[in-house]
C-alpha cells in the first residue's frame, strides 16, 4: 500500500473537516485495509472516526432504537435485547464474518463496504465500477453474481445488515455537509442501482452517524447460504419481518441480499402478503412474486431456486 497520514477526530464536523478530498474515514477498517493493499483506494489521510462521542452505543426505547455507527457487530450479536426484539438483526450479525472479525467491524462499516467482486478487488483489471468500459463478470466469472441489476455491472450488495434493516425498515443518519440526513436503506443504496461507480449512495465526506430501528412488535428473521457454514460471504441472503396476529400477515417485507446491487425488495409482495395466512402456500406466492423478473446469467442461476427456498423458510420462522 502506498503512504498515508493518520488523525483522529473528535466530532462529526471534525471528521469531515479532516477527510477533505482525500481522505478516508477509519473505524473497524476491515474493508477498507483490504482496498489499501490491492491498491484500489490511495487516500492520503485516514481518518479514525473509533474515538467519536456516542457513536458506540445501543439505545433502546419503546419507539425507536438507536444502533451507533461505531457499534462492532460482535455487540449487536451478543446484546440480549437484540436478539429478544430484532432476532433477524441478530441473526444477520451473528452470520458476518469471523468472530475476530465481528469483534472488530462496525455497523457503519457493514451498511458501507464495497463491492467484493474478484474483478473490482484485482488490482490489474479495470472494471465497470472502477471507471472502467466492461462489466468482465457479466461475459466472465459471475457465479456470485446479480440477478437482478439497474444497471450494467452485476456485482451484488455483500451487507448482512442492510437485508435485516430493509426488512426492519430501520432510517440511517448520515452527517452529510453541516447537518444530519436521514435515508431509508432502500435510499442509502439506491445509487448504486443506477450507478455502476457506486457502491451505495454515501457522497465523499459523507460520515454514517448511526442507524435508528422503529420498535413496531414485529417478528423478524434472517437466513442465509453460503458456500461454507461459517468465515463466508452469503451466495443468497433473506430477511423478513412482520406483525403476525392470528396467523395473519400484515406490515410484512421480504428482502433479498446477495442477488442485486441493493437489498432486493418487491412491493408487489409485500402488497400480497398484508393479511395473508401464514402458511406453505402463502410462501411459495410470494416468492413467484419476489424472483418473477430475476435474470441468469451463465454460471449463477442457482440462486433462483436458493432464493425460492430461502423465502419460504425465513418467512415460515415468522410463525414461531
Amino acid at each position: 500500500m502506498k503512504p498515508f497520514q493518520y488523525a483522529t477526530a473528535t466530532s462529526p464536523a471534525g471528521a469531515r473537516e479532516l477527510a477533505g478530498e482525500n481522505g478516508r474515514y477509519l473505524s473497524g477498517g476491515i474493508d477498507l485495509l483490504g482496498e489499501l493493499k490491492e491498491y484500489i483506494a490511495e487516500p492520503k489521510l485516514l481518518v479514525n472516526v473509533k474515538a467519536l462521542p456516542g457513536l458506540n452505543k445501543i439505545e433502546p426505547s419503546q419507539q425507536l432504537w438507536s444502533i451507533g455507527t461505531n457499534v462492532t457487530i460482535a455487540e449487536l450479536e451478543d446484546h440480549p435485547q437484540v436478539k429478544r426484539v430484532f432476532p433477524g438483526l441478530q441473526q444477520a450479525a451473528a452470520e458476518v464474518g469471523s468472530r475476530q472479525i465481528r469483534n472488530v467491524a462496525t455497523v457503519g462499516g457493514n451498511l458501507a463496504q464495497h463491492s467484493r467482486c474478484w474483478y473490482y478487488r484485482h488490482r490489474d483489471v479495470f472494471c465497470l465500477k472502477k471507471g472502467g468500459d466492461t462489466c468482465y463478470a457479466r461475459h466472465g466469472e459471475n457465479k456470485y453474481h446479480s440477478l437482478f441489476s439497474g444497471n450494467t455491472c452485476i456485482s451484488p450488495v455483500v451487507s448482512n445488515l442492510s437485508v435485516a434493516l430493509a426488512a426492519l425498515e430501520a432510517t440511517v443518519i448520515v452527517q452529510r455537509g453541516d447537518k444530519p440526513s436521514r435515508m431509508s436503506i432502500a435510499e442509502f443504496y439506491a445509487k448504486a442501482w443506477d450507478n455502476p461507480t457506486a457502491h451505495h449512495s454515501l457522497e465523499h465526506g459523507d460520515l454514517v452517524l448511526k442507524v435508528e430501528v422503529p420498535a413496531q412488535q414485529r417478528r423478524s428473521a434472517y437466513l442465509q447460504v453460503s458456500e461454507k457454514s461459517m468465515f463466508d460471504w452469503a451466495l443468497v441472503s433473506c430477511a423478513a419481518a412482520a406483525k403476525v396476529e392470528g396467523g395473519k400477515l400484515s406490515q410484512a417485507r421480504v428482502v433479498l441480499g446477495a442477488v442485486a446491487n441493493v437489498p432486493h425488495q418487491v412491493q408487489a409482495a409485500n402488497q400480497f402478503l398484508e393479511g395473508k395466512t401464514l402458511d406453505e402456500e402463502t410462501a411459495n406466492k410470494a416468492a413467484d412474486l419476489i424472483l418473477e423478473n430475476a435474470h441468469a446469467l451463465a454460471e449463477n442461476g442457482y440462486k433462483i431456486p436458493m432464493a425460492r427456498a430461502l423465502i419460504r423458510r425465513t418467512l415460515l420462522q415468522l410463525k414461531a
